[in-house]
């Protein structure tokens, strides 16, 4: 980042020296004036000593000028030879205003360095060759053709910053090359692979045999980030953050994010709209099919209106049980969409479960007191 070399700042005693041989005087003729021993004054002129407050005023009287003038002099002068005390205060707050940088440093994603390193830490780290060509530092746009693409506006410096480790970590894994065909193929197994909490950690081995990049980064704090599809070169990238650690939850963006694969979603741009609740993303059609084919995997919706309509207003406990019996999914994933029609966010809430744990134990994972190589 370019930082403004301040222009070199005299010392006042510089000022004295040019106001004494224009009025024509001498150092005895204001040491007289000032009543201050001859030595005293050559040490000010020469920048020994400091202007104190008497003294400002004391010349303000001889010069005729405000006792503030010199005040701000010796201040001025004071604040140059502080200012090159650590060079790196104003890197690292350019940085800060725009990005966690100490939570990055937190979780190892970069190293706490000087300004120079710093930089170029962070360049790396956003995979960019010119700092001007950095989002939200710059007028860099977000992405390529941004301005035919304002719905991606709504994605935050944050979520930025999440969805570049993402990068970062997957440009790491080794992968097949991407298979549509694969891809859908796999997706039964993928849904299989819902009914139980403990069937979950194989869904990333099977997007990886796919051809899909399955990386989980704990979200930022703040962020609301729950994941995003990410493209290299043509190969799709899942990140997951598990923020809601709600079984519902997971299944329901893991289809979201996998619909974006399938469509290509973002392809063009390098990752597709960010996956949170911040109200942003739903604008897009993108979305909105994402959203209604990952509840369409999860539960069909007419088999869905068909029980609503069967068992409202009041579905039991054994009616979700049995339903979900019957669709072969976890009653979570049930529970979570009779939720979001109903608006009703406790009900049996105790179907959905945790998932977290069991999903850590996956190899591709940063964060929750792990760490994986940085990248850089």
């Amino acid at each position: 980042m370019a930082y403004a070399t301040p222009p070199p700042v005299d010392h006042p005693g510089t000022f004295i020296k040019e106001e004494l041989e224009d009025r024509g005087w001498t150092q005895a003729d204001l040491s007289y004036i000032l009543h201050m021993d001859v030595s005293q004054l050559n040490k000010l002129i020469k920048g020994a000593t400091s202007i104190t407050p008497d003294t400002a005023v004391a010349l303000g009287d001889a010069f005729d000028m405000p006792a503030e003038f010199f005040l701000n002099l010796q201040q001025l002068y004071d604040l140059h030879r502080t200012r090159k005390a650590d060079p790196g205060v104003k890197a690292r707050a350019a940085w800060v205003s725009k990005f966690p940088v100490r939570e990055m440093i937190k979780r190892r994603w970069i190293e706490d360095a000087e300004p120079d390193l710093l930089d170029l830490q962070m360049l790396r780290f956003f995979g960019k060759n010119r700092i001007e060509d950095i989002p939200f530092v710059s007028d860099a746009p977000l992405l390529a053709h941004a301005a035919r693409k304002q719905d991606y506006a709504g994605t935050t410096e944050l979520q930025y910053v999440w969805l570049n480790r993402v990068r970062k970590m997957a440009e790491q894994i080794e992968c097949p090359l991407y298979s549509e065909e694969a891809l859908r193929k796999n997706l039964p197994s993928i849904r299989e692979h819902m009914h139980l909490k403990d069937d979950l950690i194989h869904i990333p081995e099977i997007l990886h045999k796919s051809g899909v990049r399955f990386v989980l980064v704990e979200a930022l704090p703040g962020s609301k980030i729950d994941g995003v599809c990410v493209w290299l070169g043509g190969q799709p990238v899942i990140g997951m953050t598990l923020r809601l650690d709600r079984i519902d939850n997971f299944c329901f963006v893991l289809m979201h994010e996998i619909t974006h694969v399938l469509n290509g979603d973002g392809k063009e741009f390098s990752f597709a709209p960010v996956d949170s609740d911040t109200g942003n993303d739903v604008a897009m059609d993108c979305e909105k099919v994402a959203n209604d084919e990952a509840a369409e995997f999860c539960v069909p919706r007419a088999l869905m209106d068909s029980f609503i309509a069967r068992k409202s207003p009041f579905i039991s406990r054994d009616d979700v049980l049995s339903f979900a019996a019957r669709l072969e999914i976890h009653p979570g994933v049930v529970v979570g969409q009779i939720q979001n029609r109903t608006k009703k966010w406790n009900w049996l809430r105790e179907y959905q479960i945790g998932i977290r744990e069991y999903l850590l134990e996956w190899k591709h994972k940063d964060g929750w007191g792990h760490f994986s190589p940085t990248g850089l």
